[in-house]
């Protein structure tokens, strides 16, 4: 019983360097896929937020026009010009400014630079 005890106590379990190797390179593989399709996702994220926060405007802009505003195809209305007529919450301090401008019954909306 005691030569057994000592057996169990001796054994020593673990991992060569080759398994360990071999598990670093794996996981070096799944980093080098896994980053670059992070940032395709972060980037369509951006796209996505852009075209909805124009959207936005566009739709604020066609309120402004309902509650009695005018839109003209030359000057148009400002984000900044809905913001101070309540069409629109206020943004942060470097938030785009856009300018929504309708022809006929189409609305065009552009970013200031």
């Amino acid at each position: 019983m005691r030569n057994k005890i000592k057996q169990l106590l001796k054994k020593e379990g673990g991992f060569t360097l080759v398994e360990l190797l071999g598990v670093i390179v794996i996981l070096g593989l799944i980093v080098g896929i896994s980053i670059p399709l992070i940032g395709n996702v972060i980037d369509g994220a951006e796209e996505k937020t852009i075209a909805a926060q124009e959207e936005l405007v566009i739709d604020a802009a066609q309120m402004y026009e309902l509650g009695g505003g005018t839109i003209d195809a030359t000057t148009g209305v400002t984000s900044t010009q809905l913001i101070t007529a309540g069409y629109l919450e206020e943004q942060e301090d470097d938030a785009q400014v856009y300018t929504v401008t309708k022809t006929g019954k189409q609305y065009e909306i552009a970013a200031e630079e």
